[in-house]
């Protein structure tokens, strides 16, 4: 066992909920955006309230490749720290 066992477990936990987090948040954002094309065709809302619709769920995937890419950054950042020392 190294001497940072404990810092690297305890790396990998948060990394795996911030993981699940944005799985989730791809998740939601993707059944929101369905249920929005569904309920804006069903109750004929206007162009303007669909596109805002659109809108909405653009921001929530934007959101997830966000957290994505600081994670990948995180993970990169953590590896370069392992083989130093």
């Amino acid at each position: 066992m190294t001497a940072g066992g404990g810092d690297d477990r305890a790396f990998a936990q948060a990394f795996a909920r911030a993981s699940r987090r944005v799985g989730l948040i791809f998740a939601a954002t993707a059944l929101f955006w369905i249920l929005a094309l569904e309920i804006g065709q069903a109750y004929d809302l206007t162009p303007r309230v669909r596109a805002f619709l659109d809108l909405m769920a653009l921001a929530g995937f934007g959101w997830g490749l966000w957290l994505t890419y600081r994670l990948w950054r995180l993970r990169q950042g953590e590896r370069g720290r392992s083989n130093r020392g």
